[in-house]
């Protein structure tokens, strides 16, 4: 097997694929997908999106310093797609593709109640990086969709929602798991009881 040499780009992949909703005011609510973010920090917790100056949405969250991550699922794959190549300038996108605007518990741009997860956010900073701006922001709420939750244990079982990824231009629903945090150190600890019996 060969390797082959290419030139330095945006190869870490799959991504979330995410509708940012932002807006202080129903007159300017919108929605951009974005596929450039991640988390920064546990402890406060911070993360980030980068969008490109251009952007519609991009001036609502330089202006209003907050904006909502919505994750998106199998079922908001097309809603996903559309909000991402459609201009706010021209569309209301809540409207066009029947999507609630719902209230967010601390921002004031709204969250997206067909959306499994609502993480609200305020910009602490704007980075320029180059084609795109990041906005690295405090996660100050988190809204979650009770019937992703078990009611005995509480454990919020998320992949329920068939949650979607991007992947080099496509859409994935996530698939079967692999393993869980800690597995093969569990393992070990196993293998070595076991021989100790």
């Amino acid at each position: 097997m060969a390797k082959l040499n290419w030139k330095p780009g945006n190869m870490l992949a799959p991504v979330p694929a995410v509708m940012v909703s932002v807006g202080a005011t129903p007159d300017e609510y919108n929605i951009i997908t974005i596929a450039w973010t991640g988390t920064i920090c546990s402890d406060p917790p911070l993360c980030y999106i980068s969008i490109r100056p251009g952007r519609h949405s991009y001036e609502l969250i330089k202006k209003n310093k907050e904006y909502v991550i919505n994750l998106t699922t199998r079922d908001l794959a097309y809603a996903t797609d559309w909000c991402g190549v459609r201009s706010g300038q021209h569309y209301n996108k809540f409207k066009e593709m029947n999507l609630t605007p719902g209230k967010a518990a601390v921002v004031n741009a709204p969250i997206i109640e067909e959306s499994p997860v609502n993480i609200e956010c305020i910009v602490k900073e704007i980075i320029p990086m180059g084609t795109h701006d990041m906005f690295i922001s405090e996660i100050v709420h988190v809204k979650a969709d009770d019937k992703y939750i078990d009611p005995e244990t509480g454990a919020f079982h998320l992949i329920k929602s068939r949650p979607l990824a991007y992947l080099h231009g496509h859409y994935f629903e996530l698939g079967a798991k692999a393993g869980k945090f800690g597995f093969s150190v569990e393992k070990k600890k196993r293998r070595k009881k076991m021989k100790k019996n």
